[in-house]
């Protein structure tokens, strides 16, 4: 019998983009995927007043669209740390541009880095690049 691991991946997801999906594909193959969500608030208060694109019910409904993707859970402060620590996933999944030692939660479970794919940002999207 196997047993399943937990994998938690965390972020504002915006805009769902290739390198949105290659990343929670990489997540599921290694078990039932978790994305913590920032809540409308708190994307605002990372990214500024005119994010997020999308509310927050647009980006569950678009999460849980997704077949990588098997539950979504909302928080509301900056960081996952207090939603890591209830759930226990057994790895946490970040994208390239995070170093894994310094990964909210990575005292608490594994952590692996996902390589960006080359030319895929949110920012960029929005900005029109």
């Amino acid at each position: 019998m196997q047993i399943t691991k937990t994998i938690f991946t965390n972020g504002c997801f915006d805009i769902l983009h290739r390198g949105h999906y290659e990343l929670l594909k990489y997540c599921s193959s290694l078990g039932r995927v978790i994305v913590g969500l920032n809540s409308d608030s708190s994307v605002t208060d990372l990214k500024g007043p005119t994010r997020p694109f999308f509310k927050q019910e647009d980006r569950i409904f678009a999460l849980l669209s997704c077949r990588y993707v098997d539950e979504v859970i909302v928080f509301n402060e900056n960081t996952p740390y207090n939603l890591i620590k209830s759930i226990s996933p057994d790895i946490i999944v970040k994208g390239g541009d995070y170093v894994a030692d310094r990964v909210v939660g990575s005292d608490l479970a594994e952590v692996r880095i996902f390589n960006f794919i080359d030319g895929y940002s949110t920012t960029r999207i929005l900005e029109g690049q």
